[in-house]
């Protein structure tokens, strides 16, 4: 017989693949029979589901993927040049797979893991409410950038590159109440976002407490379902909808710069200008800002940086034997044109 799978192990014993799993596992979530008629399959056909025979697989694809949840937002479209450059020059193949907004970028990057034998892979965006189960399913060496996992999962498990969102969006809303500005209009992600649009959030209320102004729910802009938060389309949507409502604010947190944009083309379209009439703070930091009339005050990420130190903790692991590791980068606030004093 040819070498078996755990996909024929499975068929064999009439279970799913997670159920072969979690018996090589030891799961206790498994009925005690048929954890037994498993291993006696296991057994009866050698079935070896050691790491190294998985390792060995994944050398020889030499295959690292990079899955992306937010293509369309250009802060990484230098993340992944830099991610492609680093991983070629190793003498690998770079894969590309994009997930949708709402598509679990952890299932996707399960099945991509027995479709490609990856060697590990690199996530770019995505949320942080996974469960431990799901996240140790992953077999392989795997790095999140731009975002990490919830406090409940156990950062022996996984690596990450990111900034401290929280304190970031906190710095950028005490920036504009120093500047004088109380009624602070946040464009928000989605509101059931477990993300770094939570995270965002989170720094604003907190820098609202801390400086005694009062939280006001109405400031907080969420876009419409359907409505990729991250978009100009959808900036320009909650900001007109906003403005146009007679709901006052004199300054506006945008969850992105790219959303950012939107915002301030819903401003002049209404008759209004920025920074006179409106201050604009953006976060990421993207090439474009600098150049946008008036420029864009914005938190800028070391997304470079970032993308080689994801890249570097990658093959340190895979090829070193290294632990996981979680590397936090500072960003800058960038004072552009759109923010003033009032």
């Amino acid at each position: 017989m040819e070498v078996v799978t755990i996909k024929d192990v499975a068929r064999m014993c009439g279970v799913g693949v997670s159920t072969v799993s979690r018996a090589i596992n030891n799961h206790p979530d498994i009925n005690p029979e048929t954890k037994e008629k498993i291993m006696g399959v296991i057994e009866k056909y050698n079935y070896i589901p050691n790491n190294s025979a998985r390792n060995l697989k994944r050398t020889e694809s030499k295959t690292i993927a990079v899955i992306i949840k937010g293509i369309a937002n250009p802060f990484f479209h230098g993340m992944i040049k830099v991610l492609e450059w680093k991983i070629e020059k190793k003498k690998y193949n770079f894969f590309l797979h994009h997930v949708d907004e709402g598509e679990d970028e952890i299932k996707a990057a399960l099945e991509l893991e027995k479709e490609k034998k990856l060697c590990g892979i690199i996530f770019l965006g995505g949320g942080i409410g996974h469960s431990e189960e799901i996240v140790r399913q992953l077999n392989l060496p795997f790095v999140l950038c731009t975002v990490g996992l919830g406090p409940e999962i156990d950062k022996e498990h996984y690596s990450s590159v990111l900034i401290d969102d929280v304190a970031e969006a906190y710095r950028m809303v005490s920036y504009l109440y120093d500047l004088g500005h109380r009624r602070i209009a946040m464009v928000a992600a989605r509101e059931d976002d477990m993300a770094v649009g939570q995270m965002r959030l989170e720094g604003y209320k907190k820098a609202l407490e801390a400086h005694g102004v009062p939280f006001d729910p109405e400031l907080i802009l969420y876009p419409e379902k359907g409505e990729d938060p991250y978009s100009m389309a959808s900036g320009y949507q909650v900001a007109r909808r906003f403005l146009e409502s007679g709901k006052r604010a004199t300054a506006f947190f945008v969850i992105s710069d790219n959303a950012a944009f939107g915002v301030c083309r819903a401003i002049a379209d209404l008759g209004k200008r920025v920074p006179e009439d409106y201050s604009v703070a953006g976060f990421d930091g993207i090439e474009m800002g600098r150049y946008y009339c008036p420029s864009l005050t914005t938190i800028k990420q070391p997304c470079e940086d970032m993308a080689e130190e994801a890249v570097e903790i990658l093959f340190d692991i895979m090829e070193e034997g290294a632990r996981n590791r979680h590397r936090v980068f500072s960003a800058e606030l960038i004072e552009g044109g759109s923010a003033r004093s009032i």
